[in-house]
């Protein structure tokens, strides 16, 4: 018998309580043939990341994993007014294509705009809609959403800070404004996963160096000065 890659799962919809099936990709299918270095991942079978976002195929609230469980009165009430007042019923459980993936990942930032929900998940839905324009080559909208997903992940990080654990929210922040062009900005942020002592994630140090010898070579390769601590780094 073969494994199929993908097996449904039961959830409950946050908003209106309906049960239903979403799928999800198998463990051992989720292996990436290659990731690029802001972490979107290619892979030979389904793409796990098509299914992170639930649409409830009842009222249309979509969520994730890591969103609000249950949504009290006046989160219901907002969504209500601006996403399910207008929602078409259409059930998004089986496979998807790429396609399907982006409107279920633009409902699903609306739906957390709606409600005001953290902003590291909206930080997160607008990195990975970035991701799936970049699938389909489309540097335009990829390159619009990166710099969306930027100025959330900033907000991130302004609003919680950052421990010791968190050299990854600092080196994605390098690593984005480095995608986006903002070179200067995208050293200061690398410089700071290098420098900061308090930082002990290995992974992430070592990123921020290889992706700071890459910044470097592409602003020399582009006749750009130097800011000064790329000199001293």
């Amino acid at each position: 018998m073969v494994l199929e890659p993908l097996y449904t799962i039961t959830v409950t919809c946050g908003n209106c309580d309906h049960p239903f099936t979403t799928s999800r990709v198998r463990p051992s299918f989720k292996k990436a043939v290659r990731t690029d270095t802001d972490f979107c991942g290619y892979y030979k079978n389904e793409n796990p990341d098509y299914y992170v976002v639930r649409v409830c195929p009842k009222c249309g609230f979509a969520s994730t994993e890591n969103s609000a469980e249950t949504l009290n009165d006046h989160q219901k009430s907002e969504f209500q007014s601006k996403i399910a007042s207008r929602w078409i019923k259409r059930d998004f459980g089986g496979s998807r294509s790429l396609e399907d993936a982006l409107e279920a990942y633009k409902l699903a930032l609306l739906c957390a705009q709606s409600i005001g929900e953290r902003e590291r998940i909206i930080a997160s839905l607008l990195h990975h809609i970035s991701w799936l324009y970049r699938y389909q080559e489309n540097e335009e909208q990829e390159q619009r959403f990166l710099t969306y997903s930027l100025e959330s992940y900033i907000r991130v990080y302004e609003m919680d800070g950052v421990g010791a654990n968190d050299a990854r929210l600092l080196y994605l922040i390098g690593e984005i404004n480095r995608r986006v062009g903002r070179y200067s900005e995208a050293v200061q942020w690398f410089s700071r996963v290098i420098q900061d002592k308090k930082i002990v994630d290995s992974a992430m140090i070592r990123a921020s160096r290889e992706q700071w010898a890459v910044l470097r070579e592409q602003m020399l390769a582009e006749k750009l000065a130097l800011p000064e601590e790329m000199n001293s780094l």
